[in-house]
């Protein structure tokens, strides 16, 4: 069953560059062979991708550059059917990530904003038919957007609309105090995190009673541990264990995104939670076993 999802939050241009050792070991100050390519990017933009592919009807809310990062980005999103509006902003530029990925898959990456910062009530479209909102932490933590964002978020509770919340990496998070940030998760209706991120936020050590720690306040909790699966619970519900898939791992960048994506499109669809579990994970290794943190047209699951 398609559902009308409404994804807010960054978009960027990722150039992928898959280094032959670890960021730490390169050649400094000389030159490093490697294989280098660009891909859509920005969590908001990867979880709509995915979403498209699953079937769903998906509007990006978002801003771009009116450069050649920006026609990179509605190129891919035109061709996935994503519809995006008025996102493009002629006086800023594209944000852009540099990701490196070593041999084992693993991710470094160095970010410029660009115009995903200053979003504002007024780039939220008609909220009419809408069944589910995904919102990227790296909104509401970019100062030019925290108030902005968190009208949106005021007006999607208002119309009674779940919100499925990823409240962004813990490097991330520096700057906002922590209350704040558990503040908003209190508006979710989903909390979606990994093993660092949950840790950090809930001060516990213990991914068990952090879900705990974490349903006192929102209706459901996720914390995604990498090849070891995810485990999440719902409120007056147990805990819930998923493995991982079992794949070959090319580059995980845009995985917990991918595991979003599966989520909402299976759990707004009416599918119980440990499904929506099951599907999310499924979901998350197909991105694991390619290049680039988004499906694209083709791309079966």
């Amino acid at each position: 069953m398609s559902i009308k999802v409404y994804c807010i939050g960054d978009l960027m241009l990722d150039i992928v560059a898959r280094i032959p050792t670890t960021p730490r070991d390169l050649h400094l100050g000389n030159d490093t062979r490697t294989i280098i390519s660009t891909h859509g990017g920005g969590a908001g933009g990867n979880v709509a991708s995915w979403l498209a592919v699953l079937g769903n009807d998906v509007t990006m809310v978002g801003r771009i550059g009116n450069d050649a990062a920006g026609s990179a980005i509605t190129a891919e999103f035109d061709a996935l059917g994503i519809s995006y509006g008025e996102i493009v902003k002629d006086d800023l530029h594209t944000g852009v990530v540099i990701c490196l990925v070593d041999p084992s898959g693993e991710r470094t990456m160095l970010a410029d904003n660009g115009a995903n910062a200053g979003l504002t009530i007024s780039d939220l479209p008609s909220l009419q038919n809408v069944d589910a909102i995904y919102l990227t932490g790296y909104a509401p933590l970019a100062p030019l957007s925290r108030q902005g964002v968190l009208e949106m978020v005021g007006a999607i509770n208002a119309q009674h609309i779940p919100i499925v919340f990823d409240p962004a990496t813990v490097g991330g998070m520096q700057g906002v105090p922590v209350e704040e940030i558990l503040s908003w998760c209190a508006l979710m209706d989903t909390v979606i995190m990994n093993e660092e991120e949950a840790i950090y936020l809930s001060g516990l050590s213990d991914l068990e009673a952090a879900l705990n720690f974490f349903v006192e306040n929102t209706p459901r909790a996720i914390i995604k541990r990498g090849s070891a699966g995810a485990i999440g619970l719902e409120r007056g519900g147990q805990i819930i264990s998923i493995a991982a898939r079992t794949t070959a791992v090319v580059d995980t960048t845009g995985a917990g995104d991918a595991f979003a994506a599966g989520f909402i499109d299976a759990f707004t669809g009416g599918r119980d939670f440990s499904y929506a579990m099951e599907r999310a994970t499924a979901v998350a290794g197909h991105c694991v076993a390619i290049v680039g943190a988004r499906g694209r047209v083709g791309t079966q699951i």
